[in-house]
């Protein structure tokens, strides 16, 4: 059997027993999910689980989020073409080549080098535009230039600094909390200068790095 044809039908499962079962109904969504091929970003090991409804690895401990949750994610940031974009945690580089094809510019910030230069090897090969560059996520000292973030690693607390980062009317994709319970919450940046959150779902993932610091030793 060719191997592409078990892509794509592993893919339209994915859409159809996943994504849209999380709810997920936006079409542009849904497109851009069914076009970027999320098998080009998972590393070789798991390329075969690359629609699996589970996390993949990418090594230093991290991981791939499931497809359902990266779903909710695009379809929660409402993503337009004249957006500029954040990304913190840029990983396999799959979510910020949808993220590009949703919006205008897209900047995506990595803790690890081998990710970075990985992430835009794979960009590259399809054509996506997109900067990527190697930072520790919680020393960005960004102005409010953003239409859009997506955090794609839990924080204990909500971390303002990323809310700063929002233009008037911007969106923010945040996962808080710490195991067993963490929830993804949505952040709403309106003209006056102040925010809303609206709770989304409960949900697991990896902690961002260096998100939760120890607290310093006092004698």
């Amino acid at each position: 059997m060719n191997a592409q044809i078990d892509f794509e039908t592993a893919r339209r499962q994915m859409l159809g027993q996943q994504v849209r079962a999380w709810e997920v109904f936006d079409e542009r969504v849904l497109a851009v999910l069914e076009e970027t091929p999320r098998e080009h970003f998972v590393p070789a090991a798991f390329r075969e689980l690359a629609f699996a409804d589970m996390e993949i690895p990418l090594g230093h401990g991290q991981v791939m989020m499931a497809p359902k949750i990266e779903g909710r994610l695009l379809q929660a940031l409402a993503v337009e073409p004249t957006d500029r974009v954040l990304e913190i945690g840029t990983g396999s580089g799959y979510l910020t080549a949808c993220l590009a094809r949703l919006g205008d510019r897209v900047r995506s910030v990595e803790y690890y080098q081998d990710f970075v230069e990985a992430a835009r090897s794979k960009l590259a090969q399809l054509s996506i535009d997109a900067e990527v560059e190697t930072a520790d996520a919680t020393t960005l000292q960004y102005g409010a230039e953003f239409d859009a973030i997506a955090v794609t690693g839990s924080v204990p607390e909500l971390d303002e600094r990323f809310v700063r980062m929002l233009r008037p009317g911007g969106r923010l994709f945040i996962i808080v909390g710490r195991p067993p319970v963490m929830e993804a919450r949505l952040i709403r940046m309106h003209e006056n200068g102040r925010y809303s959150e609206d709770s989304l779902f409960e949900t697991l993932i990896t902690p961002l790095i260096n998100a939760e610091r120890p607290e310093p030793f006092v004698l």
